[in-house]
């Protein structure tokens, strides 16, 4: 399954800031547009996989 982000980057000052509208958490910065991309893809990638090991260990007691 495959699914589409909106990765919104802003400039402020001499950063990048970036964060995903759909999920809270999943934000970032960087000096660069490309380093702040590449920290918004981690960031995604890590928070899918913290909240799938949340939900793995919670539906076992539904």
């Amino acid at each position: 399954m495959s699914r589409e982000f909106t990765g919104v980057i802003e400039k402020r000052g001499n950063w990048y800031i970036g964060y995903m509208e759909e999920l809270p958490g999943v934000n970032t910065q960087g000096r660069t547009l490309k380093e702040v991309r590449e920290n918004l893809r981690e960031a995604l990638g890590l928070i899918i996989e913290a909240n799938r090991e949340v939900t793995e260990n919670v539906a076992p007691t539904l």
